[in-house]
């Protein structure tokens, strides 16, 4: 069985990828460009470019991993909109790849359980390695794994950016401790203006260490 992973280079999951790669034993691309054969799975892990249909119809099985309770939940930064939300349940789904939005047909679907004080760092721990379990479970059961398609309202969340970082100093801490949360430290910190100046806020768990 020929297996594939296809994850966006210098992204947060790359590390994971490789794990998961070395796991497998089956080769890791950064881009659907470098394929110069199919194959009969190929893993679309935290991917960020746009595939078009002829590389999907060159493999058997295109299998993508979403962070909602599809078709709830289609777009970006699933996960972290649902955190922001206060939801301790994060249902997970892989699904079959195809042209639409986060549309194919289900395979899986698995429950992720937070605590309520996970920051960004273990969020996304949490998430990569449900991502690799789902992946593992996927292949145990095939070729008996058998899909559904999508089935109620569909909801879409937006793309995430810097500012969506902003608090709001007129309300508690309390309030915004979600957000808090799923910022990162490094790359889209939490801040908040005063004055006409601009403060950031940087985070961590004291019983990490940090």
């Amino acid at each position: 069985m020929k297996v594939a992973i296809l994850t966006s280079k210098s992204q947060w999951f790359v590390p994971y990828a490789r794990e998961l790669a070395e796991n497998l034993k089956c080769p890791l691309y950064f881009s659907h460009k470098y394929f110069v054969e199919s194959y009969e799975i190929v893993f679309i892990l935290s991917y960020h470019s746009i595939i078009p249909k002829e590389f999907l119809d060159t493999n058997k099985h295109n299998i993508v991993i979403h962070a909602s309770s599809l078709p709830k939940g289609k777009g970006w930064s699933p996960m972290f909109w649902q955190v922001l939300e206060g939801k301790s349940e994060i249902t997970f789904s892989l699904f079959e790849a195809d042209c639409g939005i986060d549309s194919g047909d289900i395979y899986l679907q698995d429950m992720l359980r937070l605590k309520g004080g996970e920051l960004y760092d273990e969020l996304r721990e949490l998430q990569a390695r449900m991502c690799q379990k789902m992946c593992l479970e996927f292949l145990d059961k095939y070729p008996n794994i058998e899909s559904k398609k999508q089935v109620g309202e569909e909801s879409f969340y937006q793309k995430r950016t810097k500012d969506s970082s902003e608090l709001d100093i007129t309300k508690s801490l309390e309030s915004q401790f979600n957000l808090l949360r799923i910022v990162s430290n490094e790359e889209f910190p939490a801040f908040f203006y005063k004055d006409g100046k601009k403060f950031i806020i940087k985070i961590y768990d004291s019983s990490c260490g940090s």
